[in-house]
Order: structure tokens, then C-alpha cells, then sequence
């Protein structure tokens, strides 16, 4: 038995493709039967875009982690995070699944360690996807996706979203259980 999807590629990376992706995702988790959507959003921006396509769906937000831009500053802002917690969304702050140490030993240390590694190889498929991997294992490690579901994982590239993956989800500390089933979308390099 052969399965046929269709992958849409961007002619360009960043937010201009947000609302196209979030279309996009939305189509294959009706085909599917997907019910979780796990995006990615800085500042809640794509969030906030999110919960109004997807209406009725479970919406697990993952943002940056307090201090990820200069320390003590939480880049989401209290009205997106209002706005997105009062239509059912989900948000989620943790610490990156491949930086963590791994980037404050780049910073402090100029030496690069596995997570690092990691990004930088899922990067090849462009920056997007690399954050879809990695925000569905966050997703996982809180608890808020079982290990093993399929999800659709949304992210981009700087800001907005131009990649959307259907993931099987996994832990970060079984990683190699993380399947990506499909490319939906992604910017054509």
C-alpha cells in the first residue's frame, strides 16, 4: 500500500507564509484526524493566528523560555497570552530540547555539544522544521502529548510560520523515537 500527500514549498522562509501554513495544516489534520496542533510563537503572534484556524482542536503553544533574549524578559506578551489562554490554547515554557546546556556551553565556552549538533543537522531541512521536531518533544516532555501521537507541528524561520510537520511525538530523552511522517509545507532553499 503506497500513501500519497502533497508538500507545498514556499519560495521564500518567515511570516509572509504564516497564514498559508496554518491553512495548509489545518486541511491535513481534518484528513487525518489529527486533533492536537503544537505551534511554535515567540511573541504569541502565530498563536494568536492559530486559535482562530483552529477552532475546536487541542492547541498546545510552545514559546521561548524566560531570559532567551536578554535576561529576566518573557518575549510573549500578556495580551497574546490573554487572548490565546481564553480561546482554549495551551502555552508552554520550557527550556529549548536542544539548546539548553548545550548553548550555554557554546556561549560560554565556544564548544558544541550534542543538542547543538542535533539542531544544526535538523536545520538542513530548513530552520522551521528543525523547530517543529523540537517543539513536539517539548510538547511530550510536558506531559500535554502523549509519547507516540501523531501531531501536526508548526514553526518557522525568525518569525511567523513556514514549516508544518505531521510528527509522531516522543520525549526528548527517547529522541530517536520522534518520527516525522510528512512534510506539509516548508520554504523551498
Amino acid at each position: 500500500m503506497a500513501l500519497e500527500a502533497r508538500t507545498v514549498y514556499f519560495d521564500s522562509p518567515g511570516s509572509e507564509n504564516t497564514e498559508a501554513v496554518l491553512q495548509i495544516a489545518k486541511k491535513r489534520a481534518e484528513e487525518l484526524g489529527i486533533k492536537t496542533i503544537v505551534v511554535a510563537s515567540t511573541k504569541g503572534n502565530t498563536a494568536v493566528k492559530a486559535m482562530e484556524v483552529f477552532q475546536g482542536y487541542r492547541v498546545i503553544v510552545v514559546s521561548h523560555v524566560t531570559g532567551f533574549s536578554e535576561p529576566n524578559v518573557q518575549e510573549f506578551t500578556p495580551e497574546n497570552r490573554k487572548i490565546v489562554e481564553s480561546k482554549g490554547g495551551t502555552i508552554i515554557t520550557a527550556a529549548h530540547a536542544f539548546a539548553g546546556l548545550s548553548r550555554a556551553m557554546r556561549l560560554k565556552h565556544n564548544m558544541y555539544l550534542l543538542g547543538e549538533i542535533v539542531a544544526d543537522t535538523l536545520r538542513i531541512f530548513g530552520q522551521g522544521a528543525k523547530v517543529a521536531c523540537e517543539i513536539a518533544l517539548m510538547a511530550a516532555d510536558s506531559g500535554l502529548v502523549p509519547s507516540g501521537e501523531d501531531v501536526i507541528a508548526i514553526g518557522g524561520t525568525g518569525s511567523g510560520a513556514d514549516t508544518a510537520l505531521v510528527v509522531k511525538a516522543a520525549n526528548t530523552h527517547r529522541f530517536f523515537d520522534l518520527r516525522v511522517k510528512e512534510i506539509l509545507c516548508k520554504p523551498h532553499f
